[in-house]
């Protein structure tokens, strides 16, 4: 993507393709392996339960706005429809996919529209289409969370501290915290506020390998416990009744969120071709997460009608690799045809900004998405 100085930062494209290759993995995978399964290679963990690929992603959407808008005022009506360009065009697509093959089953069309309706409050969107959801929520609370960043350096430590405590007093009340902690906002704001906080902290992240390194080992570790634990699914049972999930949002944002900005600040990356194929992926990150659901199923019984059946984790690991890179074309052909003609329509939305800066600006926002 690029900045309003007109650079381009390949690396946060490439953590993209990561987090987009996390989710993927997770449905391939799982499509043929049982979520019971634990990996005895404890990184592999993060890929079995590659949910987390959508908190990496949240946490970028945080980091990359706090970079983009850093110090800048916005037109909020402006922003908001250039959100809707760059969001709806693909949603709306594969809602449409999806409507024809609930009507075919036999649903009727207000059903359809109705559960469509709830979407824009509920995670009730199919295809990762509630993360979308998710991320709208955020982009309407994105005024006062800039406000509080700029009227105070821990404002938004304070927020996520306040989202800590209301999912305790859920937990408490409920006996259970999972379902608003993974598919709603108030589980989902720690990334994005952490994404900010890490774009703040940056020049303290910068070429501290050694604590970033770690971090993550510490996390890697922590979620083949977790893994092993149940995962997702069996800790013991979904929702689970466990209090992990009180702070289970804050532990991912906390870590992507040094991985960002350690990665974005720490390295020249490379222009080689490799480091650009994996770029591109990232920019075609948001097709391939919206489109994936089409095709794993696919790819799986392909696999096993004509290759050889899929009953080993690390062969379905392996495989999901061949699989993510089959959706690359697929991904290019999306964003060509689906997404950047309305990109075109895009306004500008900094004020006091040179024209010249603006559209830098638009030109970043190609990419500046979860797939999300």
């Amino acid at each position: 993507m690029k900045s309003s100085t007109g650079k381009y930062y390949i690396g946060l494209d490439h953590l993209r393709a990561l987090a987009a290759f996390m989710v993927f993995s997770w449905h391939f995978i799982h499509t043929a392996i049982p979520f019971t399964y634990t990996p005895s290679v404890f990184p592999l963990s993060l890929f079995n339960e590659g949910h987390t690929g959508v908190a990496l992603f949240m946490t970028l959407s945080g980091y990359l706005f706090a970079k983009l808008l850093d110090g800048k005022r916005i037109r909020y009506g402006s922003f908001l429809w250039n959100r809707v360009l760059r969001l709806a065009p693909l949603l709306l697509f594969v809602l449409a996919l999806n409507s024809i093959k609930y009507y075919y089953r036999g649903a009727s069309v207000l059903s359809i529209c109705e559960h469509y309706l709830t979407g824009l409050i509920k995670p009730t969107l199919p295809n990762g289409g509630w993360s979308i959801t998710v991320e709208f929520h955020f982009y309407l609370l994105l005024p006062i969370l800039l406000y509080l960043s700029r009227a105070s350096k821990y404002a938004l430590s304070f927020v996520v501290c306040c989202a800590i405590l209301i999912r305790l007093i859920i937990f408490q009340v409920r006996g259970e915290v999972q379902e608003l902690a993974y598919w709603t906002i108030v589980g989902r704001i720690d990334q994005f506020l952490l994404g900010m906080i890490a774009f703040q902290m940056q020049s303290w992240i910068k070429q501290r390998h050694l604590l970033v390194l770690g971090s993550i080992a510490a996390f890697s570790l922590f979620y083949w416990y977790f893994d092993r634990s149940g995962g997702f699914y069996n800790s013991p049972s979904y929702p689970s009744n466990r209090s992990i999930w009180v702070y289970f949002p804050t532990l991912e944002g906390l870590t992507y969120g040094l991985l960002i900005a350690w990665y974005d600040n720490s390295f020249s990356h490379s222009q080689s071709w490799g480091s650009r194929f994996i770029a591109l992926i990232g920019t075609y990150s948001y097709s391939i997460y919206l489109l994936h659901y089409f095709f794993t199923g696919f790819f799986i019984g392909l696999l096993h009608g004509h290759v050889l059946p899929i009953t080993n984790f690390y062969i379905a690991f392996c495989f999901s690799v061949t699989g993510f890179l089959l959706m690359v074309p697929i991904g290019y052909l999306s964003f060509r045809f689906i997404e950047s003609p309305f990109l075109k329509l895009r306004t500008r939305y900094l004020i006091d900004e040179p024209a010249e800066s603006t559209l830098e600006m638009k030109a970043a926002e190609e990419t500046e998405t979860l797939p999300t």
